[in-house]
């Protein structure tokens, strides 16, 4: 049977996993290179392009794949697995005995239909003779007649003018059937390295095999898949821009299919971002060991598991690959250059990424010194807020080395539901002040248009209704419009650091001679907010702007 596959996964870092080939959302680009095929993983809602040289026959390696995984989790897959294939075999087993009693009474039909024939010919004979005998001499005038018109009998003259003789096919027809193609001896036979796509994958394939014809044409028909649990498993797919994305599995414990990398890991800084980052890398099995300049932080975690460091340059010096995610470019600089800091645990082969929201021209000097001292570098701030760190739904925008990149992998698929890499050290820093340019401009709008509402007699919560039904329907509008409409402004993302952004976005129009009025009045708003002592509160506060 092929119809399920093992998986041994990118450099086998990822463990053997049943799965079946199924048919990619149109929206979803196929990645370059080595073929591959999207594959759903049974057990889960997971879904992932695989190459073909990571596929296996599943019923050849049952047995060896099931010795190798112990997991509970991985037997629950299988037994998905043995469920499929027997509600498969019973439908099977349902079409082909509708099919033996179809071609019985077609067989029927035909039979009484011959029996019909034949009684009709009977007949014609019997008349015929009747007029033979009857005519006399008007036997060979007839047959005379008929002789020199070369005329025949109707049932004769009815039969030559038919087309083709009963139950034979012309000679363009005899091969409508599709035969079975010798692809689908190899895979049936051997693994699926040798898979070939047949010539054309848009028309059914007829198959003696009912499960192998269910396999081809589960990549043809429509699959029942929901795209958020595709994006939830390690993909790289390359665009024309050149960047890749990293669309990472599920990070809750729901899932428990992220192989953890044997890398140590260093975590500095436990803010809103940091802990939820560090909490889902503890849970998917990671090494940590975590530093905060509030040390009263780190115990919740030290009790899930993690490491204490003393100082920074102690956890570098002591792990593989080191995140670090602090608040701002000083901060950043700081954690880096000062005492005890970051550069003096580097060493040749030390791993430092950089979580933090910060500009360009930081993020290239901490590069420069990383670099400096035989250390690789890695840029990858994040997009979300809290809650979306503590669900591990981040969005991580990397650049820098792209080797670095790619051991991260399992740490992404931990933090986030998707990474980009973006190339060259700086660009993920201006790709992150663009998108909290736009959110941070978005969110002063909002906060205008209710206040709006209220002033001129409108119900702002109809406001937010009619908003929620139309184009600009989102979380983030719903979210953050029930946090005025309730005055709950606990941070989810902190209104001083979006104020933060849009200044760097700013000055990052500036440096190209690129004007941003909108981002620029929406900054003076967050700065009245900040003003009104509401740094520490969330984004949302910015309403406070307008009604004082």
């Amino acid at each position: 049977l092929t119809l399920s596959f093992f998986s041994r996964g990118k450099l086998g870092r990822y463990p053997p996993w049943p799965g079946k080939i199924v048919n990619p959302p149109k929206d979803l680009k196929k990645p370059r290179g080595k073929k591959c095929f999207f594959v759903k993983f049974f057990g889960t809602e997971d879904h992932a392009w695989i190459k073909v040289e990571q596929l296996k026959p599943y019923h050849p390696h049952k047995e060896e794949m099931i010795k190798i995984n112990k997991g509970k989790r991985f037997q629950q897959a299988v037994d998905a697995v043995e469920e499929f294939l027997r509600k498969t075999k019973g439908k099977d087993q349902a079409s082909s005995h509708n099919s033996t009693e179809e071609k019985n009474r077609r067989n029927s039909s035909e039979e009484r239909g011959k029996q019909s024939v034949g009684e009709e010919k009977r007949k014609a004979s019997l008349s015929e003779g009747k007029v033979k005998k009857g005519t006399g001499e008007g036997k060979k005038r007839v047959s005379s007649v008929s002789s020199e018109r070369g005329s025949k009998s109707p049932l004769k003259r009815a039969q030559d003018q038919s087309p083709r003789k009963r139950g034979r096919p012309p000679k363009d027809e005899k091969d409508l059937t599709i035969p079975e193609s010798s692809t689908v001896k190899r895979v049936m036979s051997g693994t699926v390295a040798g898979f070939k796509w047949p010539p054309s994958v848009s028309e059914p394939v007829k198959d003696s095999d009912p499960h192998f014809h269910h396999f081809l044409l589960s990549q043809t028909e429509k699959p029942a898949v929901c795209y958020q649990a595709i994006t939830k498993k390690l993909k790289v797919c390359e665009e024309e821009t050149g960047s890749t994305s990293i669309q990472a599995a599920d990070s809750t414990a729901v899932n428990g299919n992220i192989t953890p990398t044997d890398k140590k890991i260093g975590f500095l800084g436990l803010g809103l971002m940091g802990s939820g980052i560090v909490s889902n890398l503890l849970k998917m099995g990671h090494t940590v060991t975590v530093w905060n300049r509030t040390a009263e932080k780190c115990d919740l975690f030290i009790q899930e598991g993690a490491r204490l460091g003393r100082t920074p340059a102690e956890v570098v010096s002591t792990c593989d690959i080191t995140f670090a995610c602090v608040s701002d470019p000083k901060a950043a600089k700081d954690l880096v250059l000062g005492p005890s800091g970051v550069l003096q645990g580097i060493r040749p082969g030390k791993c430092y990424v950089d979580m933090s929201t910060v500009d360009a021209d930081t993020v290239t000097e901490l590069a420069q010194v990383i670099v400096s001292r035989g250390g690789r570098f890695l840029e990858a701030p994040v997009s979300g807020n809290q809650q979306l760190s503590n669900d591990g739904m981040l969005v991580i925008l990397a650049a820098g080395d792209r080797g670095l990149y790619e051991d991260c992998s399992s740490c992404f698929q931990a933090m986030g539901k998707t990474s980009f890499f973006l190339g060259e050290v700086g660009n993920a820093a201006k790709m992150m002040l663009i998108v909290n340019m736009v959110q941070g401009s978005f969110m002063a709008t909002i906060a205008e248009g209710l206040t709006l509402a209220q002033v001129t007699g409108q119900s702002q919560q109809t406001l937010l209704d009619i908003l929620n039904q139309g184009q600009l329907a989102s979380i983030f509008l719903d979210q953050k419009c029930q946090n005025i409409l309730q005055g709950n402004f606990k941070p989810d993302f902190y209104l001083k650091y979006i104020q933060k952004d849009l200044r760097l976005a700013i000055a990052l129009g500036d440096s190209v001679n690129h004007p941003t009025p909108m981002a620029a009045a929406a900054n003076e708003v967050y700065k009245r907010a900040k003003a009104l002592d509401q740094s520490d509160n969330d984004m949302s506060a910015v309403y406070r702007a307008y009604i004082h």
